[in-house]
């Protein structure tokens, strides 16, 4: 059984930095793509950033682009999220994801907090 565990979500204030992690362990077939969500209180779930294996493109979300890189390290199966320059807006509960064959897998989730 695949499991996704994330670290490094917390408290930070405006304009400040932030690294999420995300490691994958257990039965890794295959990885098509990782990624990482974003659920705000009271929004919906929405795609933040995604690197896909196959053509080893990114995707970043038009809130994010220029302040926030995704990266990947394949020997450790590990995606990482770089957050810079943070807002109020981008707090939120962080899920990591990873499509792998027919399968998609969540993380638990981390906390981003953007406060003064």
């Amino acid at each position: 059984q695949l499991q996704l565990v994330e670290s490094g979500g917390g408290l930070v204030q405006p304009g400040g930095s932030l690294i999420l992690s995300c490691a994958a362990s257990g039965s890794i077939f295959v990885i098509n793509a990782m990624g990482w969500f974003r659920q705000a209180q009271g929004k919906q779930r929405e795609l933040v950033a995604r690197i896909t294996s196959g053509d080893s493109s990114y995707y970043y979300a038009d809130s994010v682009k220029g302040r926030f890189t995704i990266s990947r390290d394949n020997a450790k199966n590990t995606v990482y999220l770089q957050m810079n320059s943070l807002k109020p807006e981008d707090t939120a509960v962080y899920y990591c994801n990873l499509i792998g064959g027919v399968r998609i897998y969540w993380g638990q989730g981390t906390q981003v907090t953007v406060s003064s």
